[in-house]
């Protein structure tokens, strides 16, 4: 690995070392899994990474979070999600995203205070600046960390690491969710 990406990984490590506990918004991407490895090597039993379940999550992805979490030795909880009943996801404007994301970060900070632990982390990096990214507005509203992008970490450093690490998403291609799909202004409905 080449020194400036051993220099991020080792500074974002010590990072996570000095939390009181995590919980991982977890989808099984190459971010999110990358970052969860990072924080069970960094807390060990203090992280708990966190999927929120949708009909918008094709049911490969699920099994297959379930799989890395349970690879990484990662304590790992299925939630529900209601984003469905978010008015501002099911009208699916330009901003759904920051409706499903909203969703997803009450339910990691659920958790965080249920665990007494002290940050949500999510997998947002460098690359994800500057991109439409409404979901990243409901982060820091909700003050998430996103360490991978706090150390200068982006998309190829991600994938350069993960490939080192033996992680099985370091080729994995991106994923949006279903909703996506869906032009603007045409109503989300299971």
């Amino acid at each position: 690995m080449e020194p400036q990406l051993q220099e991020k990984y080792t500074r974002a490590l010590e990072s996570l070392k000095g939390l009181k506990g995590a919980v991982v918004a977890f989808s099984g991407g190459v971010d999110s899994t990358l970052l969860l490895a990072m924080a069970v090597e960094a807390l060990g039993p203090k992280c708990l990474a966190l999927t929120t379940i949708s009909p918008s999550l094709p049911a490969e992805e699920k099994a297959e979070a379930i799989a890395l979490a349970k690879r990484l030795g990662a304590t790992h909880r299925l939630v529900d999600s209601q984003e469905l009943q978010r008015e501002g996801f099911v009208t699916n404007g330009t901003d759904r995203c920051f409706f499903c994301k909203s969703e997803l970060f009450d339910w990691c900070f659920d958790a965080r205070d249920e665990l007494e632990y002290e940050a949500v982390l999510y997998g947002a990096t460098l690359d994800d600046v500057g991109d439409h990214r409404p979901g990243m507005r409901a982060a820091k509203e909700r003050g998430a960390k996103a360490p991978l992008m706090d150390f200068g970490f982006r998309k190829d450093d991600i994938r350069t690491l993960s490939k080192h690490l033996g992680l099985p998403t370091w080729d994995k291609p991106a994923m949006a969710c279903l909703s996506s799909r869906f032009p603007y202004g045409t109503t989300i409905t299971k």
